[in-house]
């Protein structure tokens, strides 16, 4: 299946999967707080193991007082770009089951993974809204924790910038060349029928 993107896929699916990418070059518009508790909302219907639904968010809107702190909060190359995004969000997961402190409190094997879920569901859905969401591994995770009081068991994932979808111009000329839809490895190279391949 081709897209006007030139990105293809080898078996048939939806197009939104296609249409999906993570550009840099945002708009800087004001999104309304209900536009994301809407996208917000999505990813929080994502699956999760025995339902523990580990996934948090902390959130700012641009704009607002919160706005600059959270910027400082991601590395100095993602600040360059990500400021004119439209809301930030840190992802935080639940890295344990059961009541905290207590015999039932035990170690979450697919908190990080139910996460990640829940991030790919809010990704799906900004598009579907006239949105575009990157994902960042590139923030400061530690100062992240101290900043909003993360207590111990829970695990800082990653950042996401979210906005409306801007021309190249408005981005360095280094994140200029590496403004396009990615593609991927051939399904072959991470699909295995009945064995393991290590590549």
């Amino acid at each position: 299946m081709t897209k006007s993107n030139n990105r293809e896929s080898q078996y048939p699916i939806d197009p939104m999967f296609l249409d999906r990418w993570s550009p840099r070059a945002f708009t800087g518009e004001i999104i309304e707080e209900a536009q994301l508790l809407s996208l917000l909302d999505a990813a929080h219907w994502a699956p999760s193991s025995s339902n523990q639904q580990p996934w948090r968010f902390i959130y700012a809107l641009k704009g607002s007082k919160h706005w600059e702190k959270f910027v400082a909060l991601l590395v100095d190359a993602n600040q360059e770009w990500a400021k004119n995004a439209s809301a930030l969000i840190f992802v935080v997961s639940r890295a344990f089951t059961g009541v905290a402190g207590s015999g039932e409190e035990k170690p979450s094997y697919t908190h990080s993974f139910d996460a990640g879920t829940a991030w790919g569901y809010l990704a799906l859905q900004a598009r579907l809204s006239g949105f575009y969401a990157h994902g960042m591994g590139g923030i400061k995770h530690e100062e992240i924790s101290k900043t909003f009081a993360i207590p111990e068991g829970y695990r800082v994932e990653a950042g996401i910038a979210l906005g409306r979808l801007a021309d190249k111009s408005v981005l360095s000329e280094r994140n200029q060349a590496r403004e396009f839809p990615s593609q991927r490895k051939p399904l072959s190279e991470v699909a295995f029928n009945g064995r393991f391949v290590a590549n």
